[in-house]
Parts: structure tokens; C-alpha cells; sequence
């Protein structure tokens, strides 16, 4: 008789007519160490950066957004003061072409002011020179007619004054006129100063398009909700990040916890994480941060929480973006009774299927934490109890053997108490890890704490 599969915990076996024969599978309740952990996929990042920015210039000069026009290959390292980028000068060389004519039209306008205020000015002077002619001629003629009858005298004087007083207005209006002048003319020259203003910001600001690194590191290129930017993608004044470079002795990995999980993690919790490129690498951390709200995130079909992994070692083969399998250890039980998880039934009450005397049994049992495959029975079962993975035969039938009402409330007692001490523990764990971390965000100048 051969083998023909394994479903639902039943093999079925080949009969010599060919024909499938099912044959109930029977286990013992396992006694022993037990591990509750959570699976979840990360990403490696820096848990520090150093952003390599745009200008901060290009606000001031309303140029809102620009394009890479070159970058660095990803991973390349680099000095301080090392070329890592440039940015496209279109906008800019469009904004200091009109500035320039501007310019050469104010200079113009100065030009031309000048000119037209020295001939006015000139005009006005040649009026007092004749106006003080006619006055010294004026005064010659009072002397001269003081012998003549009084009405020539009188009108002599009145002839002068008249003069005189003309020249006065017309002193008066030449110093207006120099004032007007000087005022229009510095006007202008306030414009024209104005104007290179800007040329100077926009030529410094050109300077600056071509960016070069701020500290020496590794290039990682920066990512957004469109993916990374690369050479053609768009950087601007309210996002202006073109790269960064990451602390790589300081790494995180980001993963994202499913809400039915989520509960089971806490900070300071110990994970093993591996490096997917490098499956047989592994690596010790512990939990820094976990979300108090979820998401939707793409890929997922449920809510999921960002839980933040610090890597407590270091190994030069860890790059940013690289995908990690973390396994969290979320409680560690030194003696449990457990058993698979396809041997639990619920019909109003938790039981299994216990074979015992030779006759088959559904047996209620209280059930404790669980992982991907087992879960503990912390009441109804004892180690080596024999248990089926799928109803046997005649299942229906079975009777219920019910465990009592004060050793459930006495079961429900212990399993509080248990869950307030590790708790305590938990809480002794963040602490812990907490005073070792010290303050965060500290580093070199530029440095941003990813995870805050």
C-alpha cells in the first residue's frame, strides 16, 4: 500500500484497488521550550543621515522646483567636497537673462536722466546769467535817473525789484530742479542696484546648482512616494533632499507588523534579523520604536503598524534598502504543553480531539500564546496526551469532557497574572535599552534621526 498525499492532517493511502483509504493521524501534546514570535519583512536604513540638499537659495529666488540633470551612481563613496550632483539651470538662465536686459535698460534710463537733468540744469543757468546782466543794468539806470523826475525814479526802482525778485525765483527753481534731479536720479540707481542684486543671487545661486558633498560617506540616493530620485527626477524648494549620506556603523530596519500581530510587540523585544541578500548571515537587535497608529500600505491586505528594529551589530556588507526577514521574539516559555495549531477546534468552546483509553474524546482546553504553527494549551491537556490533527471518524459523536468552572476562573487568574509580569518585563526591557541609547539625534553637523 503507498502513500497517495498529506491534507488536513490525513494521509490516504493507495488500497490494492486503487481506490484512496483515509487514516486518521495521531500526535503526542509536546511538552518543552516554546517561542511565540512574530515574522515581518524590513528594510535596512540608516538610523542617521546627512541630507545632501538643493539650495536653500531657490525659494528666495522663486525658482519653486528643478530637475537632476546628473547624480552620482548610487553607492559611489565620496570626500567632502566631492562632486555628487547637478541641477537643471534652465529656469535660472531664463530669470538672469531677464534681469540683465532689465539692468541695461535702468543703465539707459540713468544715462538718459543724467542728460536731460544736465541740460535743464544748464538752461536755468544761462537764465541767471542774463537775469543778473539785466539786474546790474537795472541798477545802473536808478543811479542814473536820480536827477529825473520822481515818477522815472519810481519806476526805475520798480524795473530793479522786478529783476531781482525774478532772479531770486529762478535761484529757487535751480536748486528745486538739482533736488528733483538728484532724487529721480537716485531713484533709479536704487532700481539699477536692486536688479544686480538679484543677477548676484542668481550667479551665486548658479554656482551653487552643482552640488558637492557636505561630509564624506556613501551616496544613497533619497527616496519618495514616487520611488527614488535619480537623474530626471524633481527636486524643490519644499522638498529639496537630491541624496543623502547614511551613518552605516548606525543601521535600523524598518518593518511593518500585521495588526493581529501587532499586539505581541513591544520596545525592547530581542529579533534576529537576516540580510535576504545574505541568508546565511544573522543579526541581533531589539525594538526602539513601535507605531501607535496603522496604515494601509500597498501589498498588505490588512492595517499594519511601522515597528523600528535597531541592529546592534555592525558588518560592512549592510546597505540602505536592503530587504531583511525579521523574526521577533515576542515571550519564550521554558515549559509549555503545545500543540499544532490545525488540531484547535472551536464550536462555542475551545477543544481537541484526545484519544484516551482507546476511545475518542473532544476535550476542552484553555489556550494560551501562540506562533505561526503551535499554540499552548495552558489547561486540558498534559505533555504526551494523544491528540488527532482532523476529526476522526465518528467525531460528531464524541463527548465533551468540560473543564470545571473554578479552575477555568483560577486558569483566567494565572494567565493575568502572567501577562502583568511580562509585562513589568517589558517594560524593565525598554527602559534598559532606553539609558543606552542615550540622547538620539546626536552627530555631525547636518544629521537627522531617521526613526524620530
Amino acid at each position: 500500500m503507498a502513500v497517495l498525499a498529506l491534507s488536513a492532517g490525513a494521509y490516504f493511502f493507495l488500497k490494492p484497488d486503487g481506490k484512496p483509504q483515509e487514516v486518521d493521524i495521531k500526535i503526542e501534546a509536546a511538552r518543552g521550550r516554546f517561542e511565540v514570535k512574530v515574522a515581518a519583512t524590513g528594510e535596512l536604513a540608516a538610523k542617521r543621515s546627512v541630507k545632501i540638499q538643493a539650495p536653500q537659495g531657490m525659494r528666495v529666488a522663486g525658482i519653486w522646483e528643478t530637475t537632476i540633470s546628473d547624480l552620482v551612481s548610487e553607492g559611489s563613496l565620496v570626500k567632502a567636497g566631492d562632486y555628487v550632483a547637478s541641477l537643471d539651470r534652465t529656469e535660472l538662465a531664463g530669470k538672469m537673462t531677464t534681469v540683465q536686459t532689465e539692468i541695461e535698460k535702468i543703465q539707459t534710463q540713468l544715462e538718459q536722466a543724467r542728460i536731460d537733468t544736465a541740460i535743464e540744469l544748464r538752461g536755468i543757468r544761462d537764465e541767471l546769467v542774463n537775469l543778473g546782466f539785466s539786474k546790474k543794468e537795472k541798477l545802473l539806470y536808478v543811479e542814473q535817473s536820480k536827477y529825473e523826475p520822481q515818477s522815472v525814479i519810481q519806476q526805475a526802482q520798480l524795473d530793479l525789484e522786478r529783476t531781482e525778485r525774478d532772479f531770486k525765483q529762478l535761484v529757487q527753481k535751480y536748486e528745486l530742479k538739482q533736488q528733483q534731479a538728484i532724487a529721480k536720479i537716485q531713484e533709479i540707481e536704487a532700481l539699477l542696484r536692486q536688479n544686480q542684486n538679484q543677477l548676484n543671487t542668481y550667479v551665486s545661486l548658479s554656482q551653487e546648482f552643482t552640488i558637492n558633498a557636505p561630509e564624506p560617506g556613501m551616496v544613497i540616493y533619497a527616496q519618495t512616494w514616487r520611488g527614488k530620485k535619480e537623474p530626471g527626477s524633481r527636486v524643490g524648494a519644499w522638498d529639496p533632499v537630491v541624496a543623502e549620506l547614511p551613518d552605516l556603523s548606525d543601521m535600523i530596519s524598518k518593518t511593518y507588523v500585521n495588526e493581529v500581530d501587532i499586539s505581541k510587540v513591544q520596545e525592547g523585544q530581542e529579533v534576529t534579523i537576516r540580510v535576504d541578500a545574505f541568508p546565511g548571515r544573522a543579526y541581533n537587535g531589539h525594538i526602539i520604536k513601535v507605531a501607535n497608529i496603522g496604515e494601509q500600505l500597498r501589498g498588505y491586505d490588512a492595517k499594519v503598524f511601522e515597528v523600528i528594529v535597531q541592529v546592534s551589530e555592525v558588518d560592512s556588507i549592510m546597505r540602505p534598502a536592503m530587504t531583511t526577514s525579521n523574526e521577533i521574539v515576542t515571550a519564550v516559555f521554558d515549559d509549555a504543553v503545545h500543540i499544532p495549531l490545525e488540531a484547535l477546534y472551536n464550536d462555542s468552546l475551545t477543544f481537541v480531539y484526545q484519544e484516551k483509553d482507546g476511545k475518542v474524546y473532544r476535550q476542552e482546553v484553555i489556550t494560551g500564546l501562540s506562533n505561526a504553527n503551535e499554540i499552548i494549551i495552558e489547561h486540558g491537556l498534559e505533555g504526551g496526551a494523544s491528540i488527532y490533527l482532523s476529526p476522526p471518524k465518528g467525531a460528531d459523536a464524541a463527548p465533551f469532557v468540560y473543564i470545571e468552572p473554578q479552575k477555568r476562573e483560577d486558569v483566567r487568574k494565572r494567565l493575568e497574572n502572567a501577562e502583568k509580569e511580562r509585562q513589568a518585563q517589558a517594560m524593565s526591557r525598554r527602559n534598559k535599552h532606553k539609558d543606552k541609547a542615550g540622547v538620539p539625534g546626536q552627530g555631525g553637523s547636518g544629521a537627522v534621526l531617521t526613526v524620530e
